[in-house]
């Protein structure tokens, strides 16, 4: 078995989580690298979610009955583990979503009926990146279709990274909000953020990051990211789909408008007009995602009891033995950085002229889960001349031993085709 030094104890943790148990295809072991799309869900945050159901399912605020008391209790602790999770100033900063897009979706809304200073309109830009997930793409195009702003983005370079070479023709005195990636999903690329942070606040501009792929595997500190919006999402960090988050400064939440309208996030309403909650309520009209959003609070609380900077430690290890070991296989192209330095553990690569899907089949028949196709992530397959790309990417259960079965498992996928 191989040793890497900064691993965690994946037999124990392993036990935790069910799904790992599973036997597919012939009686084969499952081998899950599929973590960067969803995550697999522990015990301890299932049965938080079970006692929630069977023991406290209510409508969250204004209900004065004893479940509607401790569903709320429940759902506003939830959002005070996230606060101090990432190192939020308060917790009515934590907005909660369905997801990543939703909460990308509400920034670019809010700003596009936005007042004075933080309107964009037809006289301003919007700055993304080539590397971005789709849901940092589209709305920022919807954006930019209503109201005429021109829409800028930062290229890639041929070993994965972002080109800033021509960050101040980029970012300049027009541009009203940046918004990229902190990880990107496909290239697992860990992104340069004070740079393009330091140049954003030179001339203006609010920054918004999607720490999707972040928040997962590594400690996420806000403060220290110095960015005016971080969005991520629940399900890839060992919680249950459904739930997202958005944290924005206080003083914008405060000066922005509300995206959608509805019960919850009202102060008044009459026939003519109404006010507005304050934030986070503002934000989240309706029925919010409860039970949701107490699960992400259960799998906050399993990551931390083990310790981000442990799970980060744990997933460099596996992740410079995969680039390792995969440099090994004939006719394997990794497409993003070709060494562990500033990336993470989520590896996208081809395998000679073998689609893709062709491999995630294969792959699969042998009870190895990856993720084929372009990941969300298009532009990226186009700027690098491929049509999809194989990506399997690890966490905290993952092992190195999963990662000689993928190497193995390509081996085969070789001489199967031949």
């Amino acid at each position: 078995m191989t040793q890497l030094p900064g691993l965690l104890d994946t037999e124990a943790l392993r036990k935790d989580f069910p799904i790992l148990d599973r036997v597919v295809h012939d009686g084969r072991k499952l081998v899950y690298l599929d973590n960067a799309a969803t995550s697999q869900t522990p015990r301890q945050v299932l049965d938080v979610l079970s006692e929630y159901y069977e023991q406290h399912n209510a409508n969250v605020h204004r209900g004065v009955h004893v479940l509607a008391e401790e569903a709320t209790a429940l759902y506003e602790g939830a959002r005070d583990k996230v606060a101090e999770f990432i190192n939020a100033p308060s917790r009515d900063e934590v907005i909660f979503t369905k997801n990543a897009s939703e909460s990308l979706n509400l920034v670019a809304n809010m700003l596009g009926w936005a007042d004075e200073p933080y309107r964009v309109d037809a006289d301003t830009e919007i700055v993304i990146t080539e590397m971005e997930h789709h849901s940092n793409i589209v709305p920022w195009q919807l954006l930019a279709q209503r109201t005429g702003a021109k829409l800028k983005w930062f290229g890639l370079t041929d070993d994965g990274r972002l080109d800033l070479s021509d960050i101040d023709r980029v970012i300049t005195e027009k541009t009203k909000i940046v918004s990229f990636v902190l990880v990107s999903n496909i290239l697992g690329t860990h992104n340069p953020v004070e740079a393009i942070v330091r140049r954003a606040q030179e001339v203006g501009a609010l920054v918004c990051i999607d720490a999707s792929q972040a928040a997962p595997h590594m400690p996420l500190d806000v403060q220290s990211l110095q960015a005016d919006f971080v969005a991520f999402t629940g399900h890839k960090m060992c919680g249950p789909t459904g739930i997202g988050v958005l944290w924005g400064r206080q003083e914008l939440l405060e000066d922005l408008p509300p995206f959608l309208g509805g019960g919850e996030m009202i102060e008044t309403v009459s026939m003519h007009s109404s006010t507005y909650a304050p934030a986070p309520h503002k934000f989240e009209a309706g029925t919010p995602p409860i039970s949701q959003a107490i699960g992400l609070g259960a799998a906050i609380d399993y990551l931390s009891a083990i310790g981000m900077d442990k799970i980060h430690a744990h997933e460099q290890a596996l992740t410079e033995y995969a680039v390792k070991r995969l440099t090994e296989v004939p006719d394997l192209r990794i497409i993003g950085p070709t060494t562990a330095e500033d990336r993470a553990a989520a590896i996208s690569f081809t395998l000679g002229d073998i689609h893709p899907h062709d491999v995630g089949q294969v792959l699969d028949e042998l009870g190895i889960a990856v993720r084929v196709g372009h990941h969300c992530a298009r532009p990226v397959c186009l700027r690098y001349g491929i049509p999809a790309t194989t990506r399997a990417s690890f966490y905290l259960y993952s092992t190195p031993a999963e990662i000689d079965a993928l190497v193995d498992g390509l081996e085969h996928v070789r001489n199967f085709f031949g």
